[in-house]
């Protein structure tokens, strides 16, 4: 491993505080890594966010997000300690902007090239990378008392991607109607982790 790549795993690997200031030369600026988190990440509702927020979430329940940053682009969103390899799919009912009904709940799903973020390597192979796969549904439909912080908001649905894979083939994308005919195992934030045991036979 070169220097290069031990100084990109560490910058990965290792949290921000939110106290860290913006710099120009030695001089500091009045604004914290906090504020720009406060600017940039408040929008739960929106789809970019609310997928960062469901990985978290997932990974609070399977205990995989401590002391840690996301790694961006990584072939699965999550590793638990066992080694299993957790892909999190989000959708909503309800989105930041007007809206006139309901979102549809959709996933993408599509097998990908995986990029491997330890080796810097991609896959030769496209599949789906993941052991498991957790969709996770924002399922309130009242814009004014919607907070995603509230976990009994959401809905999530634990499946193998060899289950889904037999189901689906390469099929792209799946809506929430044709995912419950596959049978996953529907659960709350609290059943997480047992659902994901159930599921590779734990």
């Amino acid at each position: 491993m070169t220097a290069f790549s031990r100084n990109l795993d560490a910058i990965a690997a290792t949290p921000k505080s939110g106290n860290e200031r913006f710099t120009v030369g030695s001089a500091e600026l009045p604004a914290t890594l906090l504020q720009f988190w406060r600017w940039s990440c408040s929008d739960l509702l929106g789809n970019a966010m609310r997928g960062v927020l469901a990985e978290y979430i997932v990974g609070l329940a399977l205990d995989c997000v401590s002391g840690q940053g996301r790694m961006e682009w990584d072939a699965a969103d999550l590793l638990t300690a066992s080694g299993v390899r957790v892909e999190v799919k989000s959708a909503a009912y309800l989105q930041s902007w007007r809206q006139e009904r309901l979102s549809p709940i959709r996933f993408g799903i599509q097998p990908t090239v995986g990029w491997d973020a330890q080796t810097n390597t991609i896959a030769a192979e496209r599949k789906r990378q993941a052991d498991i796969y957790v969709f996770s549904v924002f399922k309130h439909i009242d814009q004014a008392t919607a907070d995603p912080l509230k976990l009994e908001q959401w809905d999530f649905y634990v499946m193998s991607t060899t289950q889904l894979d037999a189901a689906v083939g390469d099929q792209k994308t799946i809506g929430l109607a044709s995912l419950l005919r596959h049978k996953p195992i529907q659960c709350s934030f609290s059943e997480i982790q047992d659902a994901v045991d159930t599921v590779l036979g734990g």
